[in-house]
């Protein structure tokens, strides 16, 4: 290839070459550039006006020229732009055009299968069709000067042969750079004129600054550019030297000990010795720390100082120390220089820095010491010296090369075949059965890319340390699809559980990276041994405190890596591997919640808080003690990107890591702010640092470091502040020591201001006190402007406190996720992953049932009252049956005609889905299982109906367990001083109605029946006073022994409220329900009445998370929360509350809405599951005894009849006398339910969908068009429904079926789709353009109905849509126009989107639905798309069409180029509208403000419906990402129109009389 030029190739910023060195083109033959077509994978830009003889473009030297191609930063209207690719190409070169062309599509492969491992080869299948050859400009003649290949962040993926001609060796200054992603980096040395012979040495005045002068020029020709300077008079030619070279940055500060500290982290971020130059005396002796560190963390680091000459050393001189071995074994090398002479050849010196830069970056990497002695004179005063010393340095100094270069045999075979040793490791690792894999201190990208590989060959379970770059990862989808490693992130809490150490036995570790943060890990480990234990690094060193390892493999990561991964291992996971995902997963929602619960700014929030506000472009520094030990436990991962576009597009990886390092080689305290610094300028990301205050004072002078600012970008220095070492806190010593002599000896207690250690020098100071200030300064982009120290308030005990109840809770969750585990393996020992459900047959029954009085939330007037609602009752694959109750209040948020539309959609995405034995732990698990099985989000589901759905597969599996709804909630044996209560004590509910006598004679019945508690509805009467009247004669005539509280509903005024507080201030009520119409008047109230109130109303706003809303309410004043179950979203959401308020110290109150006996069964269940676990809270928190609740399910009283044959179990207490719900009898109601057939409406199983075909014939074709209808005839409605592009009738099914209820509903694959098909009556071939389409289904309307309807389309359906309802209003009542749009009206754009549209088309002919559908998908229009869990499922039901080439010219008829522009004719619009569009969709939601204005300029809005409406949490597909909410914006405009209908036949009766007369 030296003789074969193969082109050149550019991807905008980030370039790859093919290029291999002069060659000489003939001037006759011209260059041209060749540009991909916008169709295919890869975007393409050209650059047709850009002048390439430019002086910016063109470099010539000696006849000879090349060019840079173009930079290019791509983001064009929302759409995919990945990157331009330029190729330079002449009809000279030897190698064919096509060639060429392959050659690109290798290279684009090889750059994917880099940062997307798991990518198919097809995906690029279609380039080389797809690229234009469009000559752009002649170019004069080209010569490309030196050029050198470089691999994929050192992995080769080209052949071998190939990869030996490419690597010429070529001189290596001038070079430059590029990144083709943040991970992936190719290094160019293009040359535009010869290096010059330097004669620098020969023009230095004295020999002192000659020596000086070729150690600093080595040290750069050896990399290292990059020098911290400490002032001093012995090293001034060192220093000048160093100040003066055109390539070094130089760094000065007074404090050697701060300097050789940020030296280490400058090692640590840019991976390459910065050097360190001294005087002499304590200024090398304050550089040990730091060499210690930097020798016992491999770290290089190469120290220059100067020194005093050996004549005056041991005679007292001045600054004379003995520095000769002054570090001793902490240095890798040691030479001491003599003083310069002209005696001895320079290149003594040269050798010598070589050498020991060879010492410092072997693989025992670490700090090397030259110690330089120089004479007088110590400034540049001239002296003779010779030139004889510079002799054999011709060639050194005529190029830029080291003098002596260091090179290592690989030993490695070609093949690829392992040998000896490793194959005896490759084999124990092949038999392992219960392996780990455990991820230690690893930083460089190509140890992160392997130890992720390495996981997902291996799967086995993944421990990774916090230093590891992994621990904080974000991992996309396309990595996980296949083969996902599971990451056991909290396996330290985990192992705080006795049972969980029992359970952890392993016959295999393989540790990669050293050391381990986490104590209880290392412990565990001892405790299974013996077992196989690998570990593998780099250095030869010893890395072993436990005597543990077995298999000690010194190697490089990635090259351990490619051994493994080239071996055939069988695949499998053990029941361990399971157990540990559903522990982790279970520890790792409690803690999330355990932070969220907790109002104060804990140490552990921070910990948690900042790893979710970094990115791939931050970099974290943790110091030692308390935060690197909180970052492990406490920081959060998560799954990022969904698809490998969203990776291409934001320029990141399948895998985002984060950059950590802290200082754990000797794991001491000093230095790192001054470390952080230089981590920061070395590893060019904007650095966070976390440090305690111990540890900030101990290198305050870091801060002068850190105000220089040199040459990297601002930091962000976390300082948390609680005032001493509060990790002696933590540790056994604090609970044998006084407190006196811990505060002083241990936790070294001050009262130092850091505030103004900042304004002392210079540096911007944040304090921050609570957890909103953080993730405000966390989150704010000016923080990131200018370096910013951020102080967090916090306190030792406080700290341990926090620590304590954060493993006490993370103890208790490993417990009861182990008891589930255990109670299923028992149940089910042949079962062993997370699914061990499934759903074989659901459906729900409608019930009404009377009710014996009116219901407090019922305010018309009526003789007779009924209670309404649905039965779900699911059925799993075995038989077991469970019910729930969908119990919804009639209001604007839930009706039952709404809430049926839900049950319907519910009903055919249950069938077949499965679910995990982990949903009884309420902590997630449900929201969880919601999106991934079903697809919808949790929030979309009306809470009444999520309580149901919940409640019947509580239900489901507890039958299926042989168990009850109690029993697999607890999931644990019964601990002492914690058993499940018998009964749960009743609260009666009394309505205020009456005279204030009245009312307590009705009060005092109630007492005498058994009640202990009494709610009074309040605020129903003219003003509060009369309330208060009624209120105290109650309290007069029950006496003070009853509790008593009060609900106004939220109806009251403040001032109101405060009257009412007031008069019954000593009524001693035990609280007040929603007092206050207005939420934030909640807590006023509360301190100007003193009154005890709860929460009610306030809770029905409660989305996905309620804890951050709830965290305004911990005021002593809120005492409870009062928990509709039906209201808030069912029992995970209920839970949560719940214990946010058993975490403040506040009652839960578990209260129904009127439901049936079915729920109140439940519900009794639910409220001594919470008593109990209130229990367990008080014990942990040693609180006392938890007080007795009585819970609100005092409704069953209104139930004249009932929806179960059993009788509820409420009733009087023989050994209490109190009124109680008997759990047994509750228990008993759930496990086998008998229905009163006599109060069921009816049952569904489901919207039956009927599939036919019809024939309609339109311009000489005849389509048969697939229909598919749900629903009857409802009041002559019928709705037609389009689909879009590459779309079919099958995809509205489910939204279909949400209102068939309200509509005949008719979904159709449009022609060209699906399994529509056309016929020629002639040999011509159809057309599907706007019109046609139009046509043809407005005949099949006509067939279909006499009538009007109502048409809804999505995308290129919605088009259709829009023309239809523009141009046939005579049958189009109304149209949905979903992510639509009008059309292009620009001619121009017009233009290029039918050229565009046909090259698409083109493409999928040539190439394939299935190659065409990747590329369509990677728009940028579809990224919400891509997140949703069944992403890859709704794409592959995209690939049923019977007819390609009909799909592709479809595309190209209908391109929005070539449809009718109806931009003109919005403002004539006389039909019903709604535009819809998702709220993610930035693009169509532009275009649908535009529309919206152009409608409503319509003379004839007054008589139509023209509506916009947003749908939540969807992006473009709208119906496939939220059908929830689109079913309910549906039903509301088909009401709507109903509603508008019947009022403009009512007006219109009147005219018609008088027409008549």
């Amino acid at each position: 290839m030296s003789k074969n030029l193969m082109g050149f190739l550019g991807l905008g910023t980030r370039s790859l070459s093919f290029i291999t060195p002069r060659l000489v083109i003939p001037p006759s033959i011209p260059f041209c550039r060749f540009l991909s077509d916008e169709s295919a994978m890869v975007k393409a830009y050209g650059f047709p006006d850009v002048d390439f003889n430019g002086d910016s473009s063109v470099y010539s030297k000696d006849g000879s020229s090349y060019f840079f191609v173009p930079q290019i930063e791509l983001d064009e209207h929302e759409e995919i732009s990945i990157l331009a690719v330029t190729l330079a190409w002449n009809d000279s070169l030897s190698y064919r055009f096509e060639q060429a062309i392959s050659s690109y599509e290798k290279s684009v492969l090889q750059v994917s299968c880099h940062v997307c491992p798991n990518l198919e080869d097809h995906w690029f299948k279609h380039l080389k069709s797809s690229l234009a050859k469009l000559a752009v400009k002649e170019i004069h003649p080209i010569q490309m000067e030196h050029m050198e290949f470089a691999t994929f962040s050192r992995r080769d993926h080209v052949d071998a042969n190939e990869l030996l001609l490419l690597q010429k060796s070529i001189q290596s200054s001038s070079q430059f750079h590029c990144k083709l992603s943040p991970e992936v980096v190719f290094s160019n040395n293009m040359l535009h004129q010869e290096a010059e012979v330097s004669n620098f040495l020969k023009d230095q005045a004295n020999i002192n600054a000659v020596w000086a002068s070729a150690i600093i020029e080595e040290c750069t020709r050896l990399g290292l550019t990059y020098f911290c300077v400490a002032p001093g008079s012995r090293s001034s030619h060192l220093a000048i030297a160093a100040a003066n070279h055109p390539l070094t940055t130089c760094l000065a500060c007074f404090d050697e000990r701060s300097l050789a500290f940020h030296a280490i982290g400058y090692a640590k971020g840019s991976l390459k010795p910065a050097v360190i130059i001294t005087s002499s005396g304590t200024a090398v002796s304050n550089l040990l720390p730091a060499v210690v560190e930097a020798s016992e963390d491999f770290l290089p680091l190469l120290l220059l100082t100067a020194d005093r000459p050996p004549e005056l050393q041991g005679v007292g001189a001045n600054q004379a120390i003995n520095q000769i071995n002054h570090f001793g074994s902490f240095v890798r090398f040691f030479f001491n220089l003599p003083p310069p002479t002209d005696d001895i050849p320079v290149r003594m010196v040269l050798t010598t820095v070589d050498s020991a830069l060879h010492w410092a970056t072997g693989s025992a990497s670490g700090p090397v010491h030259l110690n330089c002695a120089f004479r007088d004179p110590l400034d540049g005063s001239p002296t003779n010296w010779s030139l004889n010393c510079l002799n054999g340095l011709d060639m050194w100094m005529s190029n830029a090369e080291p003098f002596t270069k260091y090179f290592q045999v690989q030993s490695l075979k070609s093949n690829g075949e392992t040998t000896g040793q490793i194959t005896e490791v490759l084999q124990v690792i092949k038999e392992a059965k219960k392996g780990l894999l455990l991820i230690g201190a690893i930083h460089t990208e190509d140890e992160i890319w392997a130890s992720l590989l390495l996981a997902k060959e291996l799967m086995w379970p993944v421990v990774a340390d916090v230093l590891s770059g992994v621990r904080l990862r974000k991992l996309s989808r396309p990595f996980l699809e296949k083969w996902t490693p599971v990451f056991i992130d909290h396996l330290d809490h985990a192992l705080l559980s006795d049972s969980v150490r029992d359970l952890i036995e392993f016959d295999v570790v393989l540790q990669i990276g050293s050391r381990i943060t986490s104590k209880r890990v290392s412990q565990v480990l001892e405790k299974c041994f013996p077992f196989a234990y690998i570990l593998v690094d780099k250095h030869p060193c010893r890395h072993d405190p436990s005597h543990l390892v077995t298999h000690r493999v010194q190697s490089n990561i990635v090259q351990f890596a490619d051994c493994v991964l080239k071996s055939l291992f069988p695949w499998g996971r053990s029941k361990l591997h399971g157990h540990l995902q559903a522990l982790n997963g279970a520890i790792a929602r409690e803690i999330s919640f355990q932070l969220a619960a907790e109002c104060s700014l804990t140490e552990p929030y921070v910990a948690h808080m900042l790893s979710k506000a970094l990115t791939s472009k931050s970099a974290l520094f943790i110091g030692n003690s308390m935060p690197i030990r909180d970052v492990d436990m406490y920081g959060c991962s998560s799954a990022n990107y969904s698809h490998v576009v969203d990776m291409m597009l934001s320029a990141e990886s399948p895998c985002q890591w984060i950059q950590v390092t802290g200082n754990r080689g000797a794991s001491g305290i000093d230095g790192l702010l001054s470390t952080a610094t230089g981590f920061a300028v070395g590893c060019k990301k904007r650095v966070v640092c976390v440090v305690g205050d111990i540890s900030f004072l101990h290198d305050t002078n870091g801060l002068a470091i850190l105000k220089q600012r040199i040459s990297r970008k601002p930091m962000t220095v976390l300082v948390i502040n609680n005032r001493g070492g509060g990790i002696f806190r933590l540790l056994p010593i604090a609970k044998r020591t006084e407190p006196s002599v811990l505060n002083q000896y241990f936790y070294t207690a001050h009262d130092i201001s850091i505030k103004n250690l900042c304004v002392a020098h210079g540096v911007k100071y944040v304090h921050v006190g609570t957890k909103s200030e953080l993730e405000e300064t966390l989150l704010d982009p000016s923080v990131e402007e200018m370096d910013c120290i951020v102080e967090v308030e916090s306190s030792i005990d406080a700290n341990a406190l926090v620590h304590s109840t954060l493993e006490s809770f993370s103890r208790q969750a490993a417990n009861n996720s182990l008891g589930i585990i255990s109670a299923s393996s028992l149940l089910h020992p042949t079962i062993d992953n997370a699914l061990l459900f499934q759903v074989s047959g659901i459906q729900y029954s409608r019930y009404r049932v009377r009710l014996c009085d009116r219901p407090t939330i019922y305010s018309g007037e009526s003789s007779q009252f009924h209670r309404e609602g649905f039965i779900l009752s699911l059925t799993l694959e075995d038989g077991s049956v469970g019910c729930g109750e969908v119990a919804p209040l009639d209001s604007s948020r839930e009706n039952l005609m709404d809430v049926e539309g839900q049950l319907q959609l519910i009903l055919h995405l249950m069938k077949g889905a499965k679910f995990s034995h982990m949903l009884p732990l309420l902590n997630g698990s449900f929201s969880s299982w919601i999106w991934s099985e079903l697809g919808i989000t949790a929030s979309s589901i009306f809470p009444s109906v999520r309580c149901g759905l919940e409640m019947a597969l509580l239900n489901a599996m507890a039958v299926r367990h042989d168990s009850g709804l109690l029993g697999i909630l607890h999931c644990q044996k019964e601990e002492n001083g914690s058993a499940q209560p018998h009964s749960v004590p009743i609260c009666a509910l009394l309505d205020s109605e009456g005279t204030p006598s009245e009312v307590a004679y009705v009060a005092r019945k109630l007492v005498e029946e058994g009640f202990s508690a009494i709610k009074l509805k309040v605020a129903r009467r003219v003003n509060s006073v009369q309330d208060a009247l009624v209120l105290q004669e109650v309290r007069r005539v029950v006496g003070d022994q009853i509790e008593l509280r009060a609900d106004a509903n939220c109806r009251w005024t403040f001032e109101e409220a405060i009257t009412f507080g007031l008069l019954v201030k000593k009524c001693n009520l035990q609280y007040i329900e929603e007092p206050v119409q207005n939420k934030d008047d909640l807590i006023r109230f509360c301190e100007e009445s003193g009154l005890p109130v709860a929460l009610d109303e306030t809770l029905d706003d409660i989305k996905e998370c309620p804890l951050r809303m709830l965290a305004k309410y911990t005021h002593p004043g809120v005492v409870a929360v009062v928990i509709k179950p039906s209201v808030v979203g069912g029992f995970e959401n209920a839970a949560l509350i719940a214990r946010w308020a058993h975490q403040h110290g506040k009652m839960a109150v578990i209260s129904a809405a009127y439901e049936s006996g079915l729920g109140l069964s439940a519900y009794i269940l639910f409220a001594s599951y919470l008593e109990t676990e209130n229990v367990k809270t008080f014990i942990k928190r040693k609180q006392g005894i938890a007080p007795v609740v009585a819970h609100g399910l005092g409704t069953y009283k209104w139930l004249d009849e009932d929806v179960m044959m059993n009788s509820l179990g409420i009733s009087r207490s023989p050994y209490s006398g109190l009124i109680e719900g008997s759990v047994a009898d509750a228990s008993k109601n759930l496990k086998d339910v008998k229905i009163n057939n006599d109060v069921i409406v009816r049952t569904s199983k489901g919207a039956l969908v009927r599939r036919y075909e019809l024939r309609v014939d339109v311009d000489g074709f005849s389509h048969y068009i697939k229909i598919h209808e749900v629903g009857q005839n409802v009041k002559g409605s019928v709705v037609l429904f389009l689909h879009g592009f590459l779309g079919t009738g099958e995809e509205w099914i489910p939204i279909m079926k949400g209102i068939s209820g309200s509509a005949r509903c008719i979904s159709v694959d449009i022609p060209g789709h699906g399994s529509s098909r056309v016929q020629s009556h002639a040999s011509e071939t159809p057309t599907f353009s706007m019109e046609v389409i139009a046509e043809a289904l407005y005949k099949l309307i006509e067939h279909m109905t006499p009538g009007k309807v109502t048409i809804v389309g999505y995308s290129m359906g919605g088009r259709i849509a829009l023309y239809m309802a523009l141009r046939f209003s005579n049958k189009i009542e109304g149209a949905v126009i979903v992510s639509g749009s009008p059309g292009i009206k620009d001619p121009v754009s017009r233009k290029v989107q039918r050229a565009t549209d046909d090259s698409k088309a083109r493409m999928m002919v040539e190439h394939g639905l299935e190659i065409f559908m990747e590329n369509w998908y990677n728009k940028g229009l579809w990224k919400s798309l891509r997140s949703h869990p069944h992403f890859r499922k709704i794409v592959a039901s995209r690939l049923m069409h019977d007819d390609v080439l009909s799909v592709a010219k479809v595309l190209s008829d209908l391109s929005t180029g070539r449809q009718p522009s109806l931009w003109e004719e919005l403002a004539d619009c006389d039909t019903n509208v709604s535009l819809v569009f998702g709220e993610k969709d930035v693009k169509f939601k532009k275009i649908v403000t535009r529309m919206y204005t152009e409608m409503s300029k319509s003379k004839k809005r007054e008589n139509y419906i023209i509506e916009k409406v947003e749908i939540p949490e969807a992006g473009h597909a709208v119906h496939l990402e939220n059908p929830l909410l689109l079913i309910l914006a549906l039903r509301k405009f088909l009401t709507r129109m109903r509603k508008n209908s019947a009022e403009t036949e009512l007006s219109q009766k009147p005219l018609l009389a008088l027409k008549e007369t």
